[in-house]
């Protein structure tokens, strides 16, 4: 049997950035999710394991970013793409920072350390979409 088409209104949203941006997100987030809470289990101090799983979370955002998020400003070779990588690196140690130090505050203040990393997450979304969209794949 042959996949249909999407509808019409489907793919106008498909062609949204942000939106394509947030699926990206959610799938590197279950998996900086499902990491966090498994370093928690096996005993690692909350930063550690805010880090940890939000590193795999960067690499998982890298390569769904760069391929079908913002395809219009992703840079193909050479030191083009060595500069890209660079600046999502570095926006996603914005990010990383902004996590690991919201978890801590969060943990300091005997919030539940779930909440917390789920408020790590908003802060860190809004922050890194308005760096990869303005300065990572700004298309020139």
């Amino acid at each position: 049997m042959m996949a249909r088409p999407l509808p019409a209104f489907a793919q106008k949203l498909l062609q949204v950035t942000f939106l394509r941006y947030v699926g990206a997100s959610a799938i590197a987030l279950t998996g900086d999710m499902a990491l966090f809470k498994l370093f928690l289990a096996a005993g690692w101090a909350s930063p550690a394991a805010a880090a940890a799983s939000y590193g795999a979370g960067i690499v998982i955002h890298w390569l769904i970013s760069s391929r079908l998020v913002f395809v219009e400003g992703a840079r193909t070779a050479g030191l083009d793409r060595v500069r890209q990588k660079g600046l999502f690196l570095g926006s996603a140690f914005v990010g990383l920072g902004l996590t690991v130090a919201i978890v801590w505050a969060g943990d300091r203040a005997g919030m539940d350390l779930i909440l917390a990393k789920l408020a790590a997450i908003g802060v860190s979304f809004v922050a890194t979409y308005v760096l990869r969209k303005t300065l990572v794949f700004a298309a020139d």
